[in-house]
């Protein structure tokens, strides 16, 4: 089993390689989808991913329930998180504790017997946000990120669509 943990800016190529990274186990993979078309623009995001895609994967929406849905689908081909940080944005939105959620996946990761590949954003890596809600959300995403990476077997950091092994 191999827990990757794909990391990078918006539109650095993360979700390119990580639908590369979980292509390469054997098996049918699966996309666990943390987005939620609620407009217009995330809607045709959506389209583009699910075309570029193809029809080879097993897909889950899945906003908020993360553990459970990886455990469903345990035990098959690799699973695809798409993305972390979209799910820590649902769950602060949601009211639930995100720290808590983020230590159960951490120690779920242990126990999965097929590989998982996740991707998330790096967001602290500019200027300090001028409000309380975007500094909380950037703290909590790099808090989150360190916590996944530490439990990971490999770690990427892509920038302009390549990817740096950092563990």
């Amino acid at each position: 089993m191999a827990v990757i943990l794909i990391t990078g800016g918006a539109r650095s190529g993360k979700s390119t390689r990580a639908e590369a990274r979980a292509r390469s186990f054997a098996g049918q993979p699966v996309y666990i989808a943390t987005a939620e078309a609620l407009d217009g623009e995330m809607q045709e995001r959506i389209a583009r991913h699910r075309a570029r895609r193809g029809t080879d994967w097993i897909e889950r929406e899945v906003p908020l329930d993360l553990v459970p849905a990886l455990r469903a689908t345990d035990g098959g081909g690799a699973r695809l998180v798409d993305c972390l940080t979209l799910w820590l944005s649902n769950l602060m939105h949601a009211g639930r504790n995100w720290e808590h959620e983020v230590n159960a996946l951490a120690a779920t990761l242990f126990n999965l017997k097929s590989p998982v590949v996740l991707v998330t954003n790096e967001v602290g890596l500019g200027i300090v946000p001028d409000n309380a809600l975007a500094r909380s959300f950037r703290d909590a995403a790099g808090i989150m990120n360190q916590i996944i990476a530490g439990v990971a077997d490999e770690v990427e950091f892509v920038v302009a669509g390549l990817p740096m092994k950092l563990k």
